[in-house]
């Protein structure tokens, strides 16, 4: 993905549409379907619920449609189509996006597909269209030699942030080198090798272009708020003449099957503990046999009541977690199992705990009240995965290549729905019963013992640093080319279509007599409601000696109640296609939940029983503990999460409360009794420092009377708030050191303390950092260290909104060969941002903040946020209209004293955590003094 690839877009397309009631029954998503005579397919949505509209570029081809030698083709290509086209020019989609308001041009690439996709206001729609099709139809004579060089820098880096730089990172490398033959389409990675993309030239390139990247291999989505028939015109006046490509002949399934067990190990350089991962050869995508697996992967490891999560988490005491999921794609799958066991657990004692939970399940199979609670479940992911126009427009096209029906978001639902508890007893037999597997062990440094028995070494390649390994690039050098002709003159770039108003919902609130407050939004978009119940505290509560209380407190609410068991709890729960969830933040402890709207007073009366009679189980508090420390243990290999807890401490000082992980520390953790939790419990949890939010399908009459009982016999007593230490800046900046051997990139951290969300200064300066690194793509940072350099994957900056003095950081992680010189280049920025912020970056500045208001409000998610925004920091109901005037009315000079007041260079905490041995020297050169080195033990 261009700047985030994670799992959650998979998971959407994998869960979207799988499961509605019989109440629901004639829900459907209409669309419309045409193509073009170039082949290109085109899917339309009407969604006229916000003044909003999805367009999505999806093109059949991933890594499946690479060769072995040319690997991450597919995924380097993602990257190569946002930096630039013949008409968009440099910067192509993402100046665009700043300049309308959009939510950043971005695209992700799996083993067989890639996708470009964007919301922008529904007055930029043409403007979208446009830009398109030039990305498909005039883009590769922009692509240059040191163009392809510097990206390549952009996309090692963002291997080595993914998989070579944190713990268990070559794991699916190996599974999939040993699941799949030599020469699988699926034997290599999506993002390929270092060496392999090293390699890759410029007619390299040209070739997958032209080869895949034409009409034909094509499907364009829209989907929003927009006219049909203005947009079919528009997209046969910029489509239509992009020339069809050659025949793509399908590709024929390529199931796997293996003729014995393989078991491997790999010493892995962060790993704390040891992990197992499995893997069975499965089936792809939309086989009738995959509804019935996705429900038997649930039933086996999701949540308490799961056989693998008794057996290894409670009865055995084995791994905090367990994690089981069907992992499907175009030509084949694999069913994934893997547990991440506690210190010192022999991974033989997994695998024999696994294979015991197996064997009862083959003699008992999922029971039919099970069976039925996980299709409810189901039931709610489908409508939240439609909450939004980009969610449906990725489903449809999803359906159309993998399904070739894009009404099968009609129709799956009933497949899943047909799931029988004889089906998925013939599934386990089918796939997991005494077959063979691929199974890896990754273990600790030294601790090969760990490791499954009769485990052959894994081949892993790992990158050595090397200064100098890779040469300075410069893309932006000027080069010459013939542009592709065209009907009509295609750099004039489209107009604006009318002017979205932004309709600010409209919230409702209320006083229960406990003291609680309540505020609301009602939109009946989808049949959900979503809720939190914010108790102010939290963290700020702590002492120093029970550091991580709260954290504690907070997942105790959820093991169980006075009269039902945790999995009793979490079954009445699931029953109804609900999820409640109870977060510990620094400042507040919340309840969040998520039902169907007709389930949504069940629901709340279990709300009720967990936070008024929580069960207070012994047992259930040991295994916590167990969990919690080994999740400490986890963060202390991981280089992203070792840099957020040194820069708290910078930050906050050890004076102050906040500088502690919001989990505790091993020793407060190891001393903390649940009599510690009871008795926070009872100075902490209070209706009078409550605030109740809820948005969806609901009513303000609802919502009251949902809380009665809970105000009725909800005791309310006096939360006594302990002065915070106010953070200070440093009277000059140093550089920070915190060593991890062998890292393949350097985490940066670089900040000062800044300012309370409440602050007068706080949007403004929100404001001035859009053009520094708030606004993505269009930021400096990036532009400079991504784009100008391919220092790293991904940088930026922010102001964290806290009801406290909060920082200002830039984060980022970059090759380790170049720490010093991306350092001094971010310091550069720095020193010189206050003084060349020009008019034109005022100018894209404001129309970003004010058109991409348009998105502001579009999902319950959004919605919720938004009325959190005001609980916690005292904002106006339509705070989001009065900031609107802020910006419109702000200068130049205001800008430049916001940057030159929170951006200082010259106090500020640079924390660096890396690899000493190749770096540290190098990082006197910054002219901030010699680096202190800080102790891996005391932060120090």
């Amino acid at each position: 993905m261009k700047l985030l690839k994670n799992c959650a877009i998979c998971f959407l397309m994998l869960f979207v549409s799988m499961a509605y009631s019989q109440q629901e029954q004639n829900f459907t998503v209409d669309f419309e379907t045409f193509n073009l005579e170039n082949g290109l397919k085109v899917i339309l949505h009407q969604d006229h619920s916000d003044p909003v509209v999805a367009v999505a570029l999806t093109a059949h081809v991933g890594s499946a449609r690479e060769k072995e030698g040319r690997t991450g083709f597919a995924h380097l290509f993602e990257h190569l189509l946002f930096l630039e086209s013949e008409n968009l020019g440099k910067g192509g989609l993402d100046k665009l996006s700043a300049r309308i308001g959009g939510s950043g041009a971005n695209g992700s690439t799996s083993r067989d597909r890639t996708n470009y996709f964007q919301t922008v206001p529904n007055d930029a729609l043409e403007k979208m269209i446009w830009a398109e099709a030039d990305k498909l139809g005039y883009f590769i004579n922009t692509v240059t030699d040191p163009v392809l060089a510097k990206e390549k820098q952009v996309v090692k880096n963002e291997k080595r942030q993914r998989v070579d730089n944190r713990p268990y990172g070559h794991t699916f490398y190996v599974i999939d080198r040993n699941l799949y033959p030599d020469g699988h389409p699926y034997s290599w990675e999506v993002i390929g090798s270092l060496e392999d993309l090293q390699n890759a030239t410029l007619q390299d390139v040209k070739d997958f272009y032209n080869r895949w990247y034409v009409p034909n291999n094509v499907i364009l989505t829209i989907s929003g708020d927009f006219d049909k028939e203005q947009a079919k015109e528009w997209v046969h006046k910029y489509f239509d003449e992009i020339q069809r490509g050659p025949a793509i002949p399908e590709m024929k399934k390529q199931p796997v099957s293996l003729a014995k067990t393989k078991k491997l190990y790999y010493e892995d350089n962060f790993a704390k503990l040891p992990e197992l991962t499995m893997a069975w050869p499965s089936v792809y995508s939309y086989h009738p046999d995959s509804y019935a697996l996705d429900i038997l992967t649930s039933y086996l490891a999701d949540g308490k009541n799961a056989p693998l999560y008794k057996k290894i988490v409670e009865e055995d005491q084995l791994s905090g977690r367990v994690n089981m999921y069907d992992y499907t794609s175009e030509l084949a799958g694999q069913l994934m199992l893997q547990v991440r066991a506690y210190e010192g657990k022999d991974l033989d004692s997994v695998a024999m705990a696994i294979e015991e939970v197996f064997s009862e399940f083959d003699q008992n199979g999922i029971p039919e009240g099970d069976l039925k609670r996980i299709k409810a479940g189901l039931e709610t992911r489908f409508y939240n995965s439609i909450s939004s126009v980009l969610g449906k427009g990725f489903q449809l096209a999803q359906y159309e290549i993998f399904a070739k029906d894009p009404n099968y978001i009609n129709k799956e639902v009933e497949k899943m729905r047909a799931v029988t508890a004889d089906d998925v007893l013939e599934v386990f037999r089918k796939y997991l019963k005494n077959k063979a597997f691929i199974a890896t062990s990754f273990v600790p440094k030294g601790q090969q013992s760990l490791a499954l028995e009769n485990s052959s070494e894994a081949k892993v390649v790992e990158e050595k640093i090397v200064e100098g390994a890779e040469e300075e690039v410069d893309p932006n050098q000027d080069v010459t080319y013939e542009k592709t002709p065209s009907s009509f003159d295609r750099s004039v770039e489209p107009p604006y279509h009318g002017s979205p108003e932004l309709q600010v919902p409209k919230v409702w609130d209320d006083l229960m007599p406990s003291g609680m407050k309540v505020l609301g939004i009602t939109n009946t978009e989808v049949p959900l409601v979503q809720f939190s119940l914010d108790i102010k505290g939290g963290q700020l509560l702590e002492s120093k000696k029970t550091a991580g209380v709260a954290h504690m407190l907070a997942e105790m609410l959820t093991k169980g109640t006075a009269t039902k068991t945790p999995a009793e709890l979490e079954e009445a729960i699931e029953m109804l296609g609900a999820s409640i969830d109870v977060v510990a933040q620094p400042e507040k402890i919340s309840i969040y939940g998520n039902t169907l709207s007709r389930n949504y007073q069940q629901t709340m009366e279990l709300v009720q029983e967990l936070l008024l009679q929580p069960r207070w189980d012994e047992q259930e508090f040991e295994l916590l503990k167990k969990q919690v420390l080994s999740q400490l243990q986890q963060q202390a290999a991981d280089p992203n999460d070792i840099a957020e807890n040194e820069f708290r401490k910078l930050i906050y000082g050890e004076q102050s409360i906040l500088s502690y992980n919001e989990l505790g520390t091993a020793e407060t953790i190891e001393n903390l009794k649940l009599q510690d939790v009871k008795d926070f419990y009872k100075i902490s949890i209070s209706p009078t420092v409550a605030t109740y939010l809820a948005v969806g399908d609901i009513r303000q009459e609802e919502a009251v009377k949902s809380l009665r009982n809970i105000s009725a016999n909800w005791a309310p007593v006096s939360v006594d708030f302990p002065k915070i230490p106010e953070p200070q800046k440093p009277e000059t900046s140093r550089v920070y050191f915190y060593d991890v051997p062998g890292a393949k990139q350097s985490v940066f951290m670089f900040g000062a303390p800044a300012m309370s969300a409440k602050s007068k200064d706080f949007y403004p300066a929100e404001v001035m950092n859009y053009r520094l690194g708030g606004g993505g793509f269009a930021s400096r940072l990036t532009q400079e260290l991504r784009e100008g350099k391919g220092y790293t994957y991904g940088i930026r900056s922010r102001f964290l909104d806290r009801s406290y003095t909060g920082p200002f950081v830039i984060s980022s992680g970059v090759r380790s060969n170049i720490t010093y010189e991306a350092a001094e280049l971010v310091k550069q920025i720095l020193e010189d941002y206050p003084s060349t912020f020009s008019g034109e970056d005022l100018e894209v500045t404001k129309s970003f903040m004010v058109k991409s208001n348009a998105r502001k409000f579009e999902t319950l998610g959004a919605k919720l946020d938004m009325l959190s925004q005001i609980s916690d920091y005292g904002y106006d109901y339509d705070y989001i209209k009065k900031q609107e005037g802020l910006v419109n009315n702000m200068s130049l000079l205001q800008i430049q004293e916001l940057a030159e007041k929170y951006v200082n260079p010259d106090k500020m905490y640079f924390l660096i955590v890396g690899d000493a041995e190749t770096q540290l020297d190098r990082l006197s050169k910054l002219g901030l003094g010699d680096p202190i080195l800080l102790d891996p033990e005391t932060g120090e």
